[in-house]
């Protein structure tokens, strides 16, 4: 593969996920510590609008905004939708995009730990994610699966990947998930200039994924008004295996209501605050040890 020489790290995608905002502050306040010989590193503060009134976003959610169909329509004015085609236009256009590869930091209330969320499975991500997840076991990688188009920012790249963390409230900051998060991404910046310097570190030869199987809705009534909450034999068990028969939510009189799928699935982003409004309570993910050279 030909050298990476511009890396963009994205914060505030989402305004109220400080760990990213303060992380790109800081790079801007030490420029130093995100530079390489070898690659250009710039950072970009995704939604400060957003960020100034300590909410998700404004109008829409910007890390739905970046559809080719979308960023060429303008009849799409929403705050948010001319947010998205300015940031294609200085990372973009999407498809020749003028970085090679997009970190875009992002924040979570649901126990994700340091996970790593992969829509494009070109060899070099999967290299990459291989590698960090070798040097720290704790390190999890979520694959969702390819669409014809994907609408998140890093979609804008095919190199581009999002790093979530959590547990962490929305508008708080977590010193220990941020000191973490700005390890992981110094280790990801060493690896692309060893990458340039032909000097690629060596690795496993096979990787743990969780794959997107489907999501799961909160059980609603005819209102849609929410009826049961996490159950608490669930509540933080992201990533642990879930078998049918499992207790998943809790009614408001006390009732369990069980996992009924056929086989163990392994859930991620339960309970997570921001999945609310997008009927979400938590997506189900399977468990696969892939070998590399098969991908």
């Amino acid at each position: 593969m030909n050298q990476i020489k511009r890396v963009a790290i994205v914060g505030g995608t989402h305004g109220n996920e400080f760990t990213g905002i303060y992380l790109i502050k800081k790079f801007d306040q030490f420029p130093d510590l995100i530079q390489r010989p070898s690659l250009d590193t710039l950072t970009l503060f995704g939604n400060p609008k957003a960020f100034e009134e300590n909410r998700r976003y404004i109008d829409n959610d910007l890390n739905r905004c970046f559809l080719s169909q979308d960023l060429l329509n303008p009849t799409l004015s929403s705050y948010e939708h001319i947010r998205a085609k300015a940031i294609d236009q200085i990372l973009g256009p999407k498809g020749t995009s003028q970085v090679d590869m997009i970190l875009d930091l992002h924040s979570t209330t649901a126990n994700m730990g340091l996970s790593l969320l992969l829509r494009s499975q070109h060899p070099f991500n999967l290299q990459l994610v291989a590698y960090l997840s070798s040097i720290n076991p704790l390190i999890k990688v979520y694959l969702i699966p390819p669409r014809k188009e994907s609408a998140p920012l890093s979609s804008l790249c095919e190199l581009g990947f999002v790093i979530e963390v959590g547990p962490v409230a929305q508008g708080v900051l977590n010193a220990d998930l941020f000191q973490k998060t700005e390890k992981l991404i110094y280790t990801i910046l060493d690896y692309v200039e060893a990458h340039n310097q032909q000097a690629t570190p060596q690795t496993n030869s096979t990787l743990t994924l969780y794959q997107y199987v489907e999501s799961l809705d909160y059980p609603r009534n005819d209102k849609g008004e929410i009826q049961a909450m996490i159950h608490p034999d669930l509540q933080f068990r992201d990533y642990e295996p879930l078998n049918p028969g499992d207790a998943i939510f809790l009614t408001f009189d006390g009732r369990n209501i069980t996992y009924e799928g056929e086989s163990t699935v392994y859930p991620v982003f339960i309970n997570e605050a921001a999945y609310y409004e997008k009927g979400i309570a938590m997506h189900l993910t399977k468990k696969q040890q892939v070998l590399l050279r098969d991908w």
